[in-house]
């Protein structure tokens, strides 16, 4: 039963992602907020959404390691296997503002939670220095995106009240999805001797990560390469500073021994990921494969440990 209301769980949290978006995105749109302020924002926050479901719900059922394992399994998850599948189905243009500005946020704000985590524990101004970080830097991409505006043709958006709909319905799904994910992987982890924070880093990481390996493949193939690069350091952004620093404001996070040999992980994943988009200006399909190589023997690794 327990592994029935897992995938329903998942199921959930997917559709529940995929509704939050359509519906957020339409509500922009009717707006008049440019599309690349939806991009960099709605869409890396939507696909997020099962994230910080998850590691809420986690982080207040006593499950600090499932919370943390979460964000640091789900952002390697982002840059090696997300990136590694979209380069492979087209190589990845570097649009300029993710090689300036996002890869360097996204390597220093890696660096930060390493620096929190090292006395074994996300306090709540911590909490709060990841959630200001998050403010200045939503502050800075919106800044730009409206200076460099421009008009834009009119487009077919859902009407407002469905629109509205479709964002509580997803947002509904998404928090009861994030407590089937949390309680059943624990039960089942239980079960099998493993522990919460391996949970963390390969179940549940993999599974809330879903829609961002779903929207980036999809941009992919339908020859929009660069919205999979920045759908997916997005993410890995606003799971650091949104939901550890949402998750840790309302409860300190307790950090197990092994978490932070994957945040030192994560560092390098993030350098290594930086490497391959800026040199040529485009992520190719060797370094792709590449990736998804060092995800299969990262995934090995914390299983054997």
């Amino acid at each position: 039963m327990e592994y029935l209301l897992l995938l329903a769980g998942f199921v959930l949290l997917i559709k529940g992602a995929d509704f939050f978006v359509e519906g957020s995105s339409s509500i922009a749109k009717a707006l008049k907020i440019p599309s690349i302020v939806i991009g960099l924002t709605l869409v890396s926050m939507g696909t997020s959404a099962p994230e910080a479901a998850v590691s809420i719900t986690a982080a207040f059922s006593g499950s600090s390691d499932i919370s943390l394992g979460n964000v640091i399994g789900s952002n390697i998850f982002n840059l090696l296997t997300v990136i590694g599948c979209a380069a492979i189905i087209r190589p990845i243009d570097s649009p300029k503002e993710i090689v300036k500005r996002d890869l360097w946020w996204n390597l220093g704000m890696t660096g930060l939670l390493f620096l929190m985590i090292f006395d074994k524990s996300i306090s709540r101004w911590n909490g709060l220095i990841l959630l200001a970080g998050m403010v200045i830097y939503l502050f800075i991409v919106v800044k730009r995106a409206m200076e460099n505006r421009l008009e834009e043709n009119p487009v077919e958006v859902m009407p407002i009240p469905k629109s509205i709909v479709y964002v509580i319905l997803g947002l509904a799904a998404v928090i009861i999805g994030g407590q089937l994910v949390v309680n059943n992987a624990s039960i089942i982890a239980r079960s099998l001797g493993m522990s919460d924070a391996l949970v963390g880093l390969t179940i549940v990481a993999i599974g809330t990560s879903l829609p961002e390996l779903v929207t980036s493949v999809m941009a992919a193939r339908k020859g929009e390469p660069g919205i999979a690069l920045g759908n997916a350091v997005g993410s890995c952004l606003f799971n650091i500073m949104f939901i550890l620093g949402a998750t840790s404001t309302l409860t300190p996070i307790h950090v197990a021994d092994d978490l932070l040999t994957d945040t030192l992980i994560l560092i390098a994943v993030s350098l290594i990921v930086m490497i391959f988009v800026i040199t040529g200006r485009k992520t190719k399909r060797w370094e792709g494969v590449t990736c998804l190589a060092c995800y299969v023997a990262y995934t090995a690794f914390i299983i054997m440990r």
